[in-house]
């Protein structure tokens, strides 16, 4: 099991933070370089327990859908969402949210794994798990922008 974790502070209220983590109309937005689109289950607004959502996007020059599921959420706590088709042997993404002097402490916790044995584990270590930091540092910042012009 791989996992990344990432800290990120906000100037913002943790309602703001969490209900714009959830938001998939936000989240189109932040991965506007892979064209990543909702294309089935919750499309828009914010997603709920149980709801799924399919994102279709281009990663690394191919055309790859994700669907996930929120299986987990304490409203303004916290929310998990779990993949249940894709790409990876298994993609379940925390995102933990704690008020702190009037400001947001968020934090993603990503555990994965893959596929392909020996050739998964070298793909990982030289290329995949740099690009999903840097996805999600990209996302973050997406949000922490959003969240402060609300403040």
């Amino acid at each position: 099991m791989i996992t990344i974790k990432l800290v990120t502070e906000i100037n913002a209220d943790k309602r703001t933070v969490f209900d714009l983590s959830r938001n998939i109309n936000l989240h189109q937005e932040s991965m506007k370089d892979s064209g990543e689109k909702a294309i089935a289950g919750k499309t828009s607004g914010l997603i709920e327990l149980d709801e799924t959502v399919t994102f279709k996007g281009k990663h690394f020059g191919f055309p790859l859908t994700h669907q996930s599921k929120i299986t987990e959420m304490s409203f303004y706590n916290s929310f998990t969402d779990e993949m249940l088709q894709g790409h990876f042997k298994s993609f379940q993404h925390s995102h933990f949210f704690r008020e702190e002097n009037g400001r947001t402490i968020m934090t993603d916790e990503v555990h994965y794994e893959i596929s392909f044995g020996i050739l998964g584990r070298l793909f990982n270590r030289w290329i995949l798990k740099n690009y999903l930091t840097r996805l999600l540092q990209k996302r973050n910042a997406f949000i922490k922008v959003s969240a402060e012009k609300h403040h």
